[in-house]
């Protein structure tokens, strides 16, 4: 039998001092400079085990009683009867205890408890709208009820597969955001192992690299920029001067074609009302077409008319005509400002699909509204709403674009 065993009362346990007190049997209780009766007093086990001292905590005073305490040194000094490391076996207990608690967290639970961890951070309330929306269309219905921990490689390819080609952006976005869920359930102890959704030595072995499919995109169709590129190349287009770095300027914040644009005059333009109207003549459908315009894109406008005048072409070219008289820029022109600034693979029309991906992916706005936007003809059901312009929502929509490309969203 232990010597001195059991050397306190209850009452001493909450008169003792300042200290370390020895109950007996390797149980203590730990009392802080600042405690009271009832705060600042901890239990603690400390025994040996191969020649070395090891202590455990308990538990604080008065959750865990002074009964309590004895049980669990009592308990702890058994395993060291039988051989077996306390602390080791708590934390096996704790472990298959996560184990068992992760079996009912499923994917779609955890990927809630990340959104709401991550919505204080994020500065538009629609990201969080963005993440539930791309990860319900196309991980819920694979992996959305599976616990986190029997999510596997094959599960995230089965997700990935079918839209890594077609739709880069949006599959890049969802295999970041899948991967966010699963490291935060790791990190949360609902699962162990690598984590299937990383692209570092895993992903990027199975799947083609997203910059080459991109790039392969651009080649072979428009030549689009992908929209998260756009604010830095407008930011560096800020810094060229001319009419044709001006007019490339415009014609992204427009949305518009290179064509609409190089035959752009005055005579189209309402800064009062905020509005270009392009004649059928010069549309690609041969039906006029209202566009509103950002304050970006009037900024552009106001800064021409103030150094060129209010008459002819707004962005004429340098070079006049035989007569004297004023000449759009040709169709060369703007794709020019892009070669000088030595990117390969991207067209000036292609920017019109930055926007439209941009629109999709990023807003909550209708895809007809963007479809208008471009001066496209709608078929379907939405078809209905072309009875209008739609101008005010089309409006919205290309002040939105404007504060996207500019780095303001």
């Amino acid at each position: 039998m232990r010597r001195n065993l059991h050397t306190f009362t209850a009452k001493r346990v909450e008169t003792l001092g300042p200290g370390v007190h020895n109950d007996g049997g390797g149980l203590m209780l730990r009392v802080q400079k600042t405690a009271t009766a009832h705060t600042g007093r901890s239990w603690v086990f400390r025994y040996w085990l191969h020649g070395r001292e090891r202590r455990m905590g308990l538990g604080s005073y008065p959750r865990v009683t002074l009964k309590d305490a004895r049980e669990k040194a009592a308990d702890a000094r058994r395993l060291l009867d039988r051989g077996v490391d306390p602390l080791a076996e708590r934390q096996e207990d704790r472990r298959r205890a996560l184990a068992e608690h992760a079996k009912a967290v499923t994917f779609k639970e955890a990927a809630e408890k990340l959104i709401a961890a991550k919505a204080p951070e994020w500065k538009n309330a629609k990201h969080a709208a963005q993440w539930r929306s791309t990860l319900e269309t196309y991980a819920y219905p694979v992996i959305g009820r599976l616990p986190v921990a029997d999510i596997e490689f094959a599960h995230i390819k089965k997700i990935l597969e079918p839209i890594w080609s077609q739709k880069v952006e949006t599959a890049s976005r969802l295999r970041g955001r899948i991967e966010a869920v699963l490291a935060w359930a790791t990190t949360s102890g609902f699962r162990t192992g690598d984590n299937p959704a990383r692209w570092t030595n895993g992903l990027e072995h199975h799947l083609p690299s997203p910059a080459r499919v991109k790039k392969n995109a651009g080649a072979s169709g428009f030549g689009a920029m992908p929209y998260d590129d756009v604010p830095a190349f407008m930011g560096k287009l800020k810094d060229r001067s001319g009419a044709a770095a001006e007019a490339l300027a415009f014609t992204i914040h427009t949305a518009a074609r290179s064509g609409e644009v190089r035959g752009m005059t005055w005579a189209e333009v309402d800064l009062g009302e905020r509005v270009w109207t392009i004649p059928a003549g010069r549309m690609k459908a041969g039906a006029e077409h209202r566009k509103p315009l950002s304050d970006a894109a009037v900024r552009i406008l106001q800064s021409r008319r103030q150094r060129h005048g209010s008459e002819g072409f707004v962005f004429a070219s340098d070079m006049a005509s035989k007569d004297g008289q004023q000449k759009p820029m040709s169709d060369m022109t703007l794709g020019a400002v892009l070669k000088r600034m030595k990117l390969e693979g991207v067209t000036v029309h292609g920017f019109r699909a930055s926007f439209r991906t941009w629109a999709a992916e990023e807003t909550d706005h209708p895809s007809w509204v963007a479809e208008m936007a471009l001066a496209h003809t709608v078929k379907g059901i939405e078809a209905h709403y072309q009875r209008g312009d739609l101008m005010d929502k089309r409006r919205a929509l290309a002040a939105d674009w404007s504060a996207f490309v500019e780095g303001a969203a």
